[in-house]
């Protein structure tokens, strides 16, 4: 069994609230520096920016885990990762479809750009991403469980846009793989406030927007390589597999 560091909250260009610095190479760069091994790329209700990503990674040896932070229509925030891109695929149709469509003002919110890895602007997105979908937070989790994906709601410990914001509380019927903690609480204080997140495996990332935050806070897989299903795997505590806190 092998150590891997995993940052799995990490926004791109993409992302309006994001820094247009964000692209493919700076990020990949970064992570280097911290000793990232494996990476997730979840930007606003879109997937459009995992694969390029991914493919600076690659060069890199550093693991991408692709997928998208949704946001429910209770204003829930949730990481969603994919195995493969076709799968990514009819995500990301999901979203289109279920997102609904306010018009993104740049000036407002910012800019919603599709790069390359040479930083050139291929598509700008319209609709504004940090919009929510029409989709419940158990609609969403069963549609991404009948992907085969991962469902971890994010940073619940936040005041806002948090399952604990939303709801007052973690649901003990939640069909969530994990829950995430963000860089401004530990487990020990989540647990005081919400003591069954001990039913959940615990994830802490950066939910980096800027450059300089990616690798603020990660957390540790034990697992034999930095794929998909070992990280399945390791989320669920099987076969030896799982996830701690750094």
């Amino acid at each position: 069994m092998q150590s891997f560091k995993a940052d799995l909250h990490t926004h791109t260009v993409l992302s309006p609230c994001g820094s247009l610095e964000m692209s493919p190479a700076r990020i990949i760069e970064k992570a280097v520096k911290e000793g990232i091994d494996l990476l997730g790329i979840t930007d606003h209700n879109s997937t459009l920016m995992c694969r390029v990503v991914a493919e600076v990674a690659a060069e890199q040896n550093i693991s991408i885990l692709p997928g998208a932070e949704i946001n429910t229509k209770e204003e829930v925030h949730c990481l969603t990762f994919f195995q493969d891109w076709k799968t990514l695929e009819t995500f990301q149709q999901y979203l289109d479809q279920h997102l609904i469509h306010i018009p993104n003002d740049p000036n407002r919110f910012g800019y919603q750009v599709v790069v390359d890895r040479n930083e050139q602007i291929l598509q700008e997105v319209d609709s504004l991403l940090i919009a929510s979908l029409d989709q419940s937070l158990d609609e969403a989790a069963k549609v991404v469980h009948s992907l085969g994906g991962i469902f971890i709601p994010a940073h619940v410990d936040r005041p806002n846009n948090s399952i604990t914001s939303q709801l007052g509380f973690i649901p003990e019927n939640l069909d969530a793989d994990a829950l995430e903690i963000s860089k401004f609480t530990t487990l020990n204080e989540i647990k005081k406030l919400q003591p069954n997140v001990d039913a959940f495996s615990i994830i802490q990332s950066s939910d980096a927007h800027f450059i300089d935050n990616i690798g603020d806070i990660s957390c540790c897989f034990h697992m034999e390589s930095p794929d998909f299903e070992e990280v399945k795997m390791a989320l669920a505590c099987k076969n030896g597999r799982k996830v701690t806190l750094l």
